[in-house]
């Protein structure tokens, strides 16, 4: 064959490649916005995107699927609360500060969190903050906060692997991760525990997200933990909390802290629904999982979510039980938030501009104590919800893809406007369209 009719060809089949990728993708792709016309108004934390994901972060207040108002003066945005008095409570983060630095070089970054009042003549408005230097702007936020009936403010400190409350910008009381997990050197220096939430159970009982262990712990404020949920086997294998770069200290013995992988996996935002039932968004096994508590004091899966409006979870952080007994998630990669009935059905969902951190149904937020799911209420309906039993059809993810999974990732974050169904099949056909068509145009040069 000619090589320029060859390099013709090649050009032409990578173009044909990679549109007809995204034609079809895009024309197949399962619709996400569902509303059911019920009044709903949600509030959402936005982690926005960009490099880290720390560009463009918002919090917003949704009346169905349209926007009420939008406070963006964060880098990022993560847990958002309504306050009582109608004000708004998020922790956030902001990069690349010159100042205020403490004992870091600039440019550092600030964490912490901000009251927002939604309601000011101009807009929304911060009227206060609370907020402290962290050495890197990688995995080092204040994800989660909470106000306490004492008047406190309940923290999640990423940076220093701790819960700590203050009180007029003083911390009164603080748990230290290093307690009970072996600290490395300086835990500032690595994203070691990646502590991501903390709820409280009552006023002397706080639920904490342990993410990089695998593990929730109760702590009681003045006793240290009392209960670990989804605790560490001396038989089990503890690579699922070693997997981004070894984050966890390893023993004398060689062992470290890990709950096993096939319960928990790099989780975010549980909810204690109570009576032995917690309600957790399983990130690394991309579902939404319901956890029980055995008459041996041990905790199994007992309902989960895995599919829902015909589309695959990916990477949820967060779900909520109303009080109507739905379930309310955010679908962090997919860029969507939805509510599902109890048999699995979506009955609203909205497609998120940029990276959705966690939502929060109002006016009740993120309830302690909620209604429980059960085995025998497990169903699936065809196109709508894959609700599962895991002790007897477990649904596991089908695992990364080499480099594609990581580009994804990386597509992503680089452009948060990448449709929800371009995913890693999308993106190597689109590749090998690419090599296609550069071929071709090789071959056409050295054709000339």
């Amino acid at each position: 064959m000619d090589r320029k009719v060859r390099a013709t060809v090649l050009a032409v089949l990578g173009v044909v490649l990679i549109a007809g990728t995204l034609g079809v993708s895009a024309m197949t792709a399962p619709e996400l916005g569902v509303d059911d016309n019920e009044t709903r108004t949600t509030l959402v934390g936005s982690q926005g995107g960009g490099t880290g994901w720390h560009d463009y972060g918002s919090v917003y207040s949704l009346n169905g699927s349209t926007v009420e108002w939008r406070e963006d003066s964060a880098g990022s945005y993560f847990d958002v609360t309504r306050l009582d008095n109608g004000s708004v409570m998020a922790g956030f983060m902001n990069t690349g500060l010159q100042s205020n630095c403490g004992p870091y070089d600039a440019p550092c970054a600030r964490t912490g969190f901000r009251i927002i009042d939604p309601t000011a003549s101009g807009g929304p408005e911060v009227v206060s903050e609370y907020s402290f230097p962290v050495r890197s702007a990688g995995n080092s936020e204040v994800h989660d906060v909470e106000r306490l009936d004492s008047g406190e403010y309940l923290l999640t400190d990423m940076d220093a692997e701790r819960v700590f409350t203050v009180r007029n910008g003083e911390v009164t009381w603080e748990w230290s991760a290093s307690s009970l997990y072996d600290p490395p050197e300086d835990p500032t220096q690595r994203d070691w525990l990646h502590i991501n939430d903390v709820d409280t159970i009552n006023e002397s009982h706080y639920l904490v997200s342990v993410r990089n262990a695998n593990q929730l712990v109760v702590v009681e404020r003045g006793a240290g933990v009392v209960e670990v949920i989804n605790a560490d086997d001396d038989d089990s294998d503890d690579g699922s909390c070693q997997v981004r770069g070894g984050q966890l200290v390893a023993d004398e013995d060689g062992d470290v802290r890990c709950g096993d992988p096939e319960v928990l996996d790099h989780q975010h935002n549980p909810q204690w629904l109570g009576n032995g039932a917690v309600l957790v968004a399983d990130s690394d096994n991309d579902r939404v999982v319901e956890l029980h508590r055995t008459e041996d004091g041990d905790w199994e899966p007992a309902w989960s979510l895995n599919t829902a409006g015909g589309l695959e979870l990916a990477w949820p952080r967060d779900a909520d039980r109303l009080e109507n007994g739905h379930t309310l998630v955010t679908d962090t990669q997919n860029q969507r938030v939805f509510e599902i009935n109890t048999t699995g059905h979506v009955v609203w969902s909205v497609s998120t501009p940029r990276i959705p951190y966690e939502a929060e149904r109002l006016p009740d937020g993120e309830l302690v104590g909620a209604v429980h799911y059960r085995s025998n209420q497990t169903a699936t309906v065809s196109g709508e919800g894959n609700l599962t039993d895991p002790e007897t059809t477990p649904v596991r993810p089908s695992g990364d893809v080499p480099l594609l999974s990581t580009g994804i990732v990386v597509l992503r974050a680089v452009v948060p406007s990448t449709p929800f169904w371009f995913k890693e099949l999308q993106l190597g056909l689109s590749l090998l369209g690419i090599a296609l068509v550069v071929g071709g145009g090789i071959d056409r040069w050295r054709a000339d």
